[in-house]
């Protein structure tokens, strides 16, 4: 079995650099981003079309090129964990993580007895079909290769925030910066950017203390650095449709004057 890239990276203190791919759908945007330096590729699923089919393919082609692919599922549950890990997903940045009980229920849902409640599906695309390893042996390496970030994007959440990072299974913390302004009413806010810090810098802290990853979406190369400098391990800088969509308008206007 294909051990996970982005894992052993975060693990030898590498700054793992991705992007969003919300809009594309073909496999070879992976070839394309790999090739461009990038270090993972981040599908979002939870405010997109994308489907499970669509997903399955690109895990398939990120193994075999060893690039690593995180996939957000549209709701951080056993069902869509069981189903991502199968077809060959090794990274899973759940959304809406409620609170340590529903923590608890992502972490179980991703590893197999006696760490967790994980079903067994037998030879799959997350097994890479692998015959030279015995039953415990491919259950043992999974656990050891799935990585697991949890999204706070409520003040409920950060309230469970100690306890979250604290335990076995989660591998990741990271907030939703929209999402969470939206639930502690500081959307629009003048000072939202400073107050959503001041949470980025608790969750970077949690992670700190109990030796958790953390991980941050930037939207400009100047954001991406602040949070490099300030020992953030996993950064999303931007997506697919944001890039492109900016590329083009600059080219235009420099074509056109």
């Amino acid at each position: 079995m294909r051990g996970n890239k982005l894992r052993a990276g975060v693990a030898r203190g590498e700054v793992q650099i991705g992007t969003w791919v919300n809009m594309i759908r073909t496999p070879a945007v992976l070839t394309l981003l790999q090739a461009a330096g990038l270090d993972f590729a981040r599908v979002d699923m939870e405010h997109t079309g994308i489907s499970i089919e669509t997903v399955a393919d690109m895990a398939v082609v990120a193994r075999a090129l060893d690039f690593p692919l995180v996939v957000r599922p549209p709701k951080a549950n056993r069902e869509w964990i069981t189903r991502l890990l199968d077809v060959g997903v090794w990274n899973l940045h759940c959304p809406q993580v409620e609170n340590a009980a529903h923590a608890r229920e992502v972490a179980a849902a991703s590893r197999y007895a006696p760490r967790g409640l994980r079903g067994n599906a037998g030879h799959s695309p997350g097994t890479d079909y692998d015959l030279s390893m015995s039953v415990a042996e491919r259950r043992a390496f999974a656990d050891s290769q799935v990585f697991v970030t949890v999204m706070f994007e409520t003040g409920a959440a950060l309230a469970d925030l100690d306890a979250i990072a604290a335990m076995d299974g989660i591998d990741g913390l990271t907030l939703g910066p929209s999402d969470l302004a939206q639930d502690l009413g500081i959307a629009g806010h003048p000072e939202m950017a400073t107050l959503l810090d001041e949470k980025r810098d608790l969750v970077l802290a949690a992670a700190r203390k109990h030796g958790k990853a953390c991980a941050m979406l930037c939207a400009t190369e100047a954001q991406a650095k602040q949070w490099v400098q300030a020992g953030v391990e996993i950064i999303a800088y931007s997506s697919d449709s944001e890039v492109l969509a900016r590329a083009y308008a600059g080219s235009m206007k420099a074509i056109r004057g």
